[in-house]
């Protein structure tokens, strides 16, 4: 009789179910490496920034009071306390300002020349005496080149201001004068030249002298003479 044997099918694995919801994350990912030219760089950047941040202390520390103007005082005026203001710099051989322990010596001389706010104040900023305008008029007196030295006036120039006519008439009659007329005055201030180069000298004149000179300056006729010494 035969025996017949049924082979046998191997169970089926049952099929992977699908993961819901989020995936865990674990704690056991691996973690870069930090390479040691890299934290060396950072740390040598750090160093450097310390020293740089020291400096900046260092020098800091090291500023002086100095003077400085806080507006704009023309060449002529007096130099008042107000005019005055504190500046912090540091020192520098190639600058020689005053520092603020001598305003007194600053305050109540005139300025030498134009000072624009923010300048600087040192000896030569100013000079001695009292306002070269004090005690004389002022007249305004509009030159041309070729009507004054083509050096630069500054306040305090002693000046000759010689009667140039223009017209015929007071031309006439200057030619009958063995000498032209001339007024000594002192220089004030002087401005900006214009598009043209001509520019206004501020000159003080005894009040006897004011009214000629104002008429020879409005009608162009006064050329300024710097006198020998100045």
């Amino acid at each position: 009789m035969a025996t017949t044997f049924a082979k046998k099918r191997p169970a089926e694995k049952p099929a992977p179910q699908a993961v819901s919801g989020p995936i865990p994350i674990t704690q056991d990912a691996p973690r870069r490496r930090r390479r040691p030219v890299v934290v060396g760089a950072g740390l040598a950047l750090a160093a450097v920034g310390a020293l740089v941040a020291a400096w900046q202390v260092d020098e800091a520390g090291d500023r002086v009071a100095v003077i400085a103007l806080a507006h704009d005082v023309k060449a002529g005026q007096v130099v008042k306390k107000s005019d005055l203001v504190v500046a912090q710099v540091a020192p520098d051989p190639a600058l020689a300002p005053v520092p603020v322990g001598r305003s007194g010596d600053i305050v109540g001389k005139t300025a030498a020349s134009d000072l624009p706010k923010g300048t600087l104040v040192t000896d030569g900023s100013v000079r001695e005496g009292s306002p070269v305008a004090q005690g004389r008029d002022t007249v305004g007196i509009l030159a041309k080149p070729g009507q004054l030295p083509a050096q630069r006036l500054r306040a305090g120039d002693a000046v000759a201001l010689v009667h140039t006519p223009q017209d015929d008439a007071d031309a006439a009659k200057s030619t009958t004068q063995k000498t032209p007329d001339s007024i000594n005055a002192v220089v004030v201030g002087i401005s900006a030249a214009d598009a043209n180069g001509a520019v206004v000298v501020d000159v003080a004149v005894a009040g006897t002298d004011s009214a000629p000179l104002a008429t020879w300056a409005a009608r162009g006729a006064v050329t300024i003479v710097l006198k020998a010494g100045h």
